[in-house]
């Protein structure tokens, strides 16, 4: 059986119940999250602040941010 790999590399603090909630809506890499509020994020099943502040962390040192 074949092991399934994250479509990139979340950052610490990003555990897999919100790496899987990410993967639901079509986030395949960090640019993806750009397209989303925080808001949006917060809904998802599984997915709560501290991966919201690992992503918001790990966009800001790509540059980027979520959407307004």
């Amino acid at each position: 059986m074949a092991v399934s790999k994250a479509p990139f590399d979340f950052p610490p603090g990003v555990a897999k119940p919100a790496q899987r909630a990410l993967g639901s809506i079509g986030v395949t890499c960090l640019s993806d999250l750009v397209h989303h509020r925080r808001e949006e994020l917060l809904a998802l099943h599984g997915f709560g602040p501290k991966a919201l502040a690992a992503l918001d962390h790990a966009l800001a040192g790509a540059g980027l941010a979520f959407k307004k």
